[in-house]
């Protein structure tokens, strides 16, 4: 049986970039964060589409005349399940991210339910995530769509951009025109009816890592946000586990963002479990992994 690491050069799952920026609707990859071979869903086969601006962005500029299509996306996910189980390699989730936000594109909820049903028929036992920056959620029915979906049978797993506790380190690091204050107040909402994983980058900009008075306001908006659902860890809301993890990739704006000391995303979060702790949730309730 071939290893993650031989089948990274076999079939090209490290390659995953130029795979997705050439097109490609489904893509292999070795997710760090999933331990294992995760199936991109690209939402955005013919350009970028986000509505936030990282300066740490692993998406080169492209362009294609490739558009998306449903039953394009449906037979290469089929295809792609297919040539892992023959290779003997557990797929360990579908994940929608691609070139941009996924929940902005009008074929995101379409293609979730799509990838839903494929799941649940070929890999049951593999998770369904999106990877958002929480903008979906200011939509209403975006943000229905995803309550429903991840506290009911779909069992969607939410991996949620939470990168700056302030507006000023959310417009270096993000660099978004959605309002901060609204976007928080909406994540807000969302964490209070849903289960969630908050994973943020923690990297340079401009070679200066966060400050401690940004880190401290991003620890204190993190425990409130376990705060607004404190009895539902590893239930049907709230905050199941945090996700730090560092620049690991190339950017087309390098060396604008730049990786940080392990030993500094490690102090991020000792600090955050201790925040935690002191607010009453165990480090079973919410977990705090770091990815460097």
């Amino acid at each position: 049986m071939p290893s993650i690491e031989d089948e990274l050069t076999i079939g090209s799952i490290e390659n995953h970039r130029s795979d997705r920026e050439e097109g490609a609707l489904v893509y292999p990859v070795y997710s760090r964060r999933s331990g294992g071979l995760s199936l991109g869903v690209n939402l955005f086969p013919d350009a970028k589409v986000c509505t936030f601006d990282c300066p740490y962005c692993e998406v080169f500029p492209f362009e294609t005349d490739i558009r998306f299509s449903m039953d394009t996306a449906e037979r290469a996910l089929r295809s792609a399940i297919a040539r892992a189980r023959a290779q003997n390699i557990p797929v360990k989730d579908i994940c929608f991210s691609g070139n941009g936000e996924p929940t902005v594109s009008p074929f995101f909820i379409e293609a979730l339910n799509m990838a839903s049903a494929v799941r649940d028929e070929l890999v049951p036992e593999s998770a369904l995530i999106v990877i958002t920056n929480g903008t979906g959620l200011l939509d209403d029915r975006t943000f229905a769509f995803l309550v429903r979906a991840a506290a009911g049978p779909t069992r969607l797993k939410v991996w949620l951009k939470l990168d700056a506790g302030t507006e000023e380190w959310y417009q270096a690091v993000d660099r978004s025109a959605v309002a901060y204050g609204g976007l928080i107040e909406k994540i807000e909402s969302f964490v209070k009816q849903a289960p969630v994983v908050i994973q943020t980058m923690v990297c340079s900009v401009g070679g200066n890592p966060p400050s401690p008075e940004e880190a401290a306001a991003w620890e204190r908006l993190v425990v409130r946000l376990a705060r607004a659902a404190p009895d539902s860890a590893g239930g049907k809301a709230g905050i199941q586990n945090v996700q730090i993890y560092g620049k690991a990739r190339p950017a087309p704006e390098d060396p604008l963002a730049a990786a940080l000391p392990e030993q500094f995303l490690e102090s991020r979060a000792a600090s955050l479990r201790a925040a935690l702790a002191s607010a009453g949730f165990s480090g079973q309730a919410v977990p705090v992994e770091v990815f460097p």
